[in-house]
């Protein structure tokens, strides 16, 4: 089964110089509330997918995709896709390395305890794929009720 059509887009991540600086204006000014808080990064979970932020910086050291920043006015976002498992994220990548999707490297674990790759479409527009590893995510702001 093509790509598309088995694994849903899940998340938008935008990518923010700071992260602070974005989460006060998600929440104060749209109302989001934080779901998620590590390191250069936080997510929000609203009606439909998962709004997510990600500091420029953090994610380039981290994984190798470019820091370069763009002008005032020019959209910057990383569209995700949550995979099932570790496994299939392996799988996915050799699935679209093999039609010449360009990664910008193999799957790897990344602090953030989940297992990720990074590609590009034509236009530059980055795209994650990405599987929770064994302990699920971290940085959970949010807890269930009792």
């Amino acid at each position: 089964m093509p790509f598309a059509q088995a694994h849903p887009i899940t998340d938008i991540c935008f990518l923010v110089e700071d992260v602070e600086r974005a989460i006060a204006f998600y929440v104060d000014k749209l109302g989001f509330r934080l779901r998620r808080r590590a390191p250069g990064f936080a997510d929000f979970k609203g009606a439909g997918l998962t709004l997510a932020l990600w500091e420029i910086g953090h994610i380039a050291e981290h994984t190798g995709v470019s820091d370069r920043r763009a002008p005032p006015q020019v959209h910057k976002a990383c569209a995700a896709a949550e995979l099932p498992s570790p496994d299939a994220v392996d799988a996915v990548y050799v699935e679209l390395s093999t039609l010449g999707v360009p990664f910008q490297r193999p799957p790897e674990d990344y602090a953030w305890n989940a297992r990720c790759a990074y590609f590009t479409d034509p236009d530059d527009n980055l795209w994650e794929i990405y599987a929770w590893l064994d302990g699920g995510p971290v940085g959970d702001v949010d807890t269930p009720a009792a």
